[in-house]
């Protein structure tokens, strides 16, 4: 099995949209031209701001659900390099 890619897009509007894919070259034109995800087609156009490469798909599929859950503070963290804040920002804070 041929590993593969998760990915981060910010789009137009400034939302992320995370996904995993073999060939990160051909889904970047797929979600260029609208051919990609339904999220992304209604926000181009998007850019590519954080690209990981995983031993397998199911690795980068496995990391892509996983950061989908992430809040927007720690998907930001990891785009810049951060990696020091990923574990403060991934306690649970409650509003009293």
């Amino acid at each position: 099995m041929s590993g593969g890619y998760m990915y981060i897009l910010r789009c137009a509007d400034g939302s992320y949209y995370v996904g995993s894919t073999r060939d990160i070259i051909t889904r970047m034109r797929q979600h260029q031209t609208g051919e990609g995800a339904a999220y992304t087609r209604s926000r181009l156009p998007v850019e590519l701001v954080y690209c990981i490469w995983a031993e397998s798909v199911v690795q980068a599929f496995w990391f892509e659900k996983r950061v989908q859950n992430w809040s927007r503070a720690k998907r930001e963290a990891l785009i810049e390099g951060r990696l020091d804040l990923l574990p403060e920002l991934a306690k649970k804070r409650f509003d009293r």
